[in-house]
C-alpha cells in the first residue's frame, strides 16, 4: 500500500467561502479536531490577509500538536516573512508559497512575463528555505498553464528547495482523464521530480474535484489538498471525507491508504457544519443524513439480512455510533459519562458536569435523548462565546388573530435590561425586542431552522447570520422551544460581535439603551 498525505485547508480555503467567518476560538476548536482526525497537514490560514488571520495561525501553531501547521504566502518576501512569524511556533512548521502560471493569470492578474514568474517562484522558495526545510510551492491555475512552462517552473522550485510541489485545478476546469494525464506528464517531464512530493488541489466547479483527486492518486500524486464537507470558494474543494473513504473502501483498486482516524470523520463534519453555519444536504456522500438510511422495502429487507447488500461501508467506520444506552431523565452521571465515551468525546470533569446539567434540562422536556441530541449539546458547549448579553427571560404572545408581542429580559454584568416589541410573528418580535435592548445596529442576513432529531419534542437548532459593524457573524441556538432557540441564536451572534471588538459586560452596561 502506498501512503497518501492529507493536507486539510478548511481553515484557509474553506473559510474563504462566501458568508463564513470564524473567530479565533472556533478556528482553534476545528484545528484540534483536525488533529484528532489525524490529518497530516493543517493549512491554518493566510497570515498576511489580516491581523486576525495572523493571530489564529500563530495560536494554532502554538497549541495544536501532531500535524504540520502551514500558512499560505504569495511569492514575495513580506508574505513569506509573515507566514514564518506565525507558524514558527509549530513542532512542524511549513511555508506554502504560490504564484500563478497560466497565460490568462500572468497577463491579466500578475501582469508579468514568464521569465519574471519563473524568477519570482525560484526566489520565493529560496527565501522560505532560510526559515524551514518544509517548503511547499504551488503553481496557481496549473491546469490551464502551458505544459512546457509548467515543467520549468516546477523544476526551478525544486532546485530552490521545495519539498512539495502542488498542482492546483484552481477553477475546477479539468476532467479526471485530463488531470490524471497531467500528473503523469509532470512525473515524466520534470527532471528532479523525484526530490519532491507531488500534491494536488482540486476545485469543484464542475462537480469533479473528488474524481480529479482520485485520478491524480492513480497517476502518482502523494498528497491531496481538501476540506471538510468540501467547503471552499465558489463550488468548493474536494471533500476530505469522500477522498478518504473512497481510498479506504476501494483499497483493492487504489492500493493506497491514509493515516486518517476515520471514526472521527462524522464528528469533524458536524463540528465544521455547526461553526460555519453551512448545513449539509441529506444526500451528501459519507456524512449526509441519508448516507446510511434505507427507505425502500427491498433495500430494508436486504440490509436486515446482510448489511453489505446495500452498504459498502458501515456507519461505525465514520464514527456514527448505534445507540446502546437509552438516555433519559432517569439516567445518571455515570451513564452519561459512558455515553460520551461511546460517542468518542474525551472531556474534562468540569465540562462533563456542565454538559450533564444541560442534558438533564433537556431530558425533562423529552422522553428520550438521542445521540444526535447529545452531540448537539456538546457542540454548543465546546465553543462558548463570552456572554456580554445573557437571556434571562423570554415571553411571547402570538396567534393568527393578534399581533405578535415579545418581552425579553437580558442580563448585562450585574444589571438587567427589559424590553418589549411587536413584530410580524414571534421570532421577528423577539428580535426587535432584543434590538431595543442591545447597543448598536443589527441586521439579520440569514435565518435557518432544522430539527436535530425527529418527533414533536425534537431539539430544534437555529442558525442565523447577522451584520454588525460591517461584519457578518454566525449565531447558533438550541432548544425544544424553537422561539427560544431563535432568540439564543440571535444573541449568540451579537455576543460574537462584542467578543470580536473585545467589549465586555462592564463596557456595555454603562451605555446600554
Amino acid at each position: 500500500m502506498g501512503r497518501i498525505y492529507i493536507f486539510d485547508t478548511t481553515l484557509r480555503d474553506g473559510e474563504q467561502s462566501p458568508g463564513i467567518s470564524l473567530n479565533l476560538q472556533e478556528k482553534l476548536e476545528i484545528a484540534k479536531q483536525l488533529a484528532a482526525l489525524k490529518v497530516d497537514v493543517i493549512e491554518a490560514g493566510f497570515p498576511i490577509a489580516s491581523k486576525g488571520d495572523f493571530e489564529s495561525v500563530k495560536q494554532i501553531a502554538q497549541k495544536v500538536k501532531g500535524p504540520v501547521i502551514a500558512g499560505l504566502a504569495r511569492a514575495n518576501y513580506k508574505d513569506i516573512d509573515t507566514v514564518w512569524e506565525a507558524v514558527k511556533f509549530s513542532e512542524q512548521p511549513r511555508i506554502h508559497t504560490f504564484i500563478a502560471t497560466s497565460d490568462i493569470h500572468m497577463k491579466y492578474k500578475l501582469k508579468m512575463t514568464k521569465d519574471q514568474v519563473l524568477e519570482a517562484a525560484y526566489r520565493a522558495v529560496k527565501h522560505a528555505k532560510k526559515y524551514t526545510k518544509n517548503v511547499e510551492f504551488s503553481a496557481e491555475d496549473a491546469v490551464r498553464s502551458d505544459l512546457e512552462f509548467l515543467y520549468r517552473v516546477f523544476e526551478e522550485a525544486i532546485k530552490a528547495g521545495a519539498e512539495v510541489i502542488n498542482i492546483p485545478d484552481t477553477v475546477g476546469y479539468a476532467t479526471p482523464w485530463e488531470f490524471g494525464k497531467l500528473i503523469k506528464n509532470i512525473r515524466e517531464n520534470v527532471p528532479n521530480i523525484d526530490k519532491a512530493v507531488i500534491s494536488v488541489h482540486c476545485h469543484n466547479d464542475l462537480g469533479l474535484a473528488v474524481a480529479n483527486t482520485l485520478a491524480a492518486i492513480k497517476n502518482g500524486a502523494q498528497q491531496v489538498e481538501c476540506t471538510i464537507n468540501g467547503l471552499g470558494e465558489r463550488a468548493g474543494n474536494a471533500a476530505l471525507e469522500e477522498i478518504v473513504m473512497a481510498l479506504a473502501t476501494r483499497k483493492d483498486f487504489f492500493e493506497h491508504e491514509t493515516g486518517i482516524e476515520t471514526r472521527q470523520i462524522y464528528r469533524t463534519s458536524k463540528l465544521v457544519s455547526s461553526l460555519t453555519g453551512v448545513n449539509l444536504p441529506p444526500n451528501k456522500a459519507i456524512v449526509g443524513a441519508n448516507a446510511f438510511a434505507h427507505e425502500s422495502g427491498i433495500h430494508q429487507h436486504g440490509v436486515i439480512e446482510e448489511k453489505s447488500t446495500y452498504e459498502i461501508m458501515t456507519p461505525e467506520t465514520i464514527g456514527l455510533a448505534e445507540s446502546k444506552l437509552v438516555m433519559g431523565k432517569h439516567s445518571g452521571r455515570h451513564a452519561f459519562r459512558e455515553k460520551l465515551k461511546e460517542l468518542g468525546y474525551d472531556l474534562a470533569d468540569e465540562d462533563i458536569n456542565k454538559a450533564f446539567i444541560r442534558f438533564k434540562e433537556l431530558a425533562d422536556k423529552k422522553k428520550e435523548v438521542t445521540d444526535l441530541d447529545i452531540e448537539a449539546l456538546i457542540s454548543e458547549q465546546v465553543i462558548k462565546t463570552p456572554e456580554v448579553y445573557e437571556l434571562e427571560y423570554l415571553h411571547i404572545t402570538s396567534g393568527n388573530k393578534i399581533v405578535a408581542t415579545a418581552t425579553v429580559k437580558l442580563k448585562v454584568g450585574d444589571e438587567v435590561i427589559e424590553e418589549a416589541a411587536c413584530g410580524d410573528g414571534p421570532v421577528d418580535a423577539s428580535y426587535k425586542a432584543i434590538d431595543r435592548a442591545v447597543k448598536g445596529q443589527t441586521k439579520l442576513v440569514e435565518y435557518a431552522i432544522k430539527a436535530v432529531t425527529g418527533g414533536k419534542d425534537a431539539l430544534g437548532e437555529v442558525v442565523v447570520k447577522i451584520e454588525r459593524n460591517n461584519k457578518v457573524y454566525i449565531g447558533r441556538g438550541l432548544s425544544t422551544d424553537i422561539i427560544e432557540a431563535s432568540a439564543r441564536a440571535y444573541l449568540n451572534a451579537i455576543n460574537k460581535s462584542f467578543a470580536d471588538t473585545e467589549i465586555n459586560a462592564e463596557d456595555v452596561k454603562t451605555t446600554a439603551v
